[in-house]
């Protein structure tokens, strides 16, 4: 390995030694404001993933039925909405069924309805809209029959969610950036008091021909050091916390929106990535920052 860069290594460890108090601040102060940007992560990924849930039914609409709704209640109802202008197609869904494709949504996560004393869910009748502009009416037809209970329509859900996504986006977006401008500024001011006190170490290295890079590396390498550490830390308590809400939380979520939360499988590998390399930028920009005013750049 080559001995310049090992020296920069040693030279970065020690500099986080001998100020501690400082390194500890900054961590922390990092690793709660990864933390902030990684609950915005969660929280736009399961909000995308509920509209684009909810657009796969967009022309579907459910009649969820009463429990006292008997089979040849639910054929009539389901004569009359076949015969109705705009719709492609009616079908009769039991209970079990509609449970078994909430496990199929599920994937892996499925287990957890397993949990489940008794089935919650309710017979349905799914009628296949062709002609949208007739929804409404088709929605209003079902509402007054008899046996019904409520309607699951997706489309004013989907045109919210669009709207609703939209402005959490935005808002996501310009409250990562804000962090992170914070966050460089932190690890800059903390670098920087390491770099006030080599001054004039700092001045000799110069005057006997240290190239830039040779006295930055130390520098740079701590403040990616400390990205690393913050990234590690409070990617495993997001971890942990985002485990924990799909565990004592997935279950009930998804029977007020039938859809279940991003499996983490899928979700926190990713954010472990984003983490790792938003902290590293972090260090490494608040380094280069804090040295500008003492080298050539």
């Amino acid at each position: 390995m080559n001995s310049g860069f090992v020296l920069s290594i040693r030279q970065a460890f020690s500099q986080i030694g001998r100020n501690a108090a400082m390194t500890l601040a900054t961590l922390f102060s990092i690793s709660a404001i990864l933390m902030i940007l990684g609950f915005f992560f969660i929280v736009l990924v399961n909000i995308n993933n509920i509209s684009e849930g909810a657009k796969e039914n967009f022309n579907t609409i459910e009649v969820k039925l009463l429990d006292e709704t008997d089979k040849a209640t639910a054929d009539a109802m389901m004569d009359e909405l076949r015969n109705m202008e705009g719709v492609r197609s009616v079908a009769f869904r039991t209970k079990d069924e509609n449970l078994e494709n909430w496990k199929e949504k599920w994937g892996d996560a499925a287990d957890m309805l397993d949990r489940l004393k008794a089935n919650p869910l309710p017979n349905s009748i799914i009628v296949e809209i062709d002609d949208l502009s007739k929804a409404e009416d088709t929605v209003r037809a079902a509402e007054a029959m008899t046996g019904t209970d409520t309607i699951s329509y997706a489309q004013k859900t989907v045109d919210k969610l669009i709207n609703f996504t939209g402005l959490v986006r935005v808002a996501a977006l310009i409250l990562i950036a804000v962090l992170l401008i914070i966050s460089i500024v932190v690890v800059s001011n903390t670098i920087k008091l390491t770099v006030l006190a080599r001054e004039r170490e700092i001045t000799i290295m110069k005057y006997v021909g240290a190239t830039n890079w040779f006295i930055r590396g130390p520098f740079l390498l701590e403040g990616i050091i400390i990205g690393i550490v913050a990234a590690i830390v409070s990617g495993g308590l997001i971890s942990l916390a985002y485990h924990y809400i799909v565990q004592n939380f997935g279950v009930n979520i998804a029977l007020i929106i039938s859809i279940g939360f991003v499996p983490e499988k899928h979700l926190l590998p990713n954010l472990a990535v984003i983490f790792l390399a938003i902290g590293m930028s972090i260090g490494a920009c608040g380094s280069i920052i804090s040295m500008r005013r003492f080298l050539d750049t």
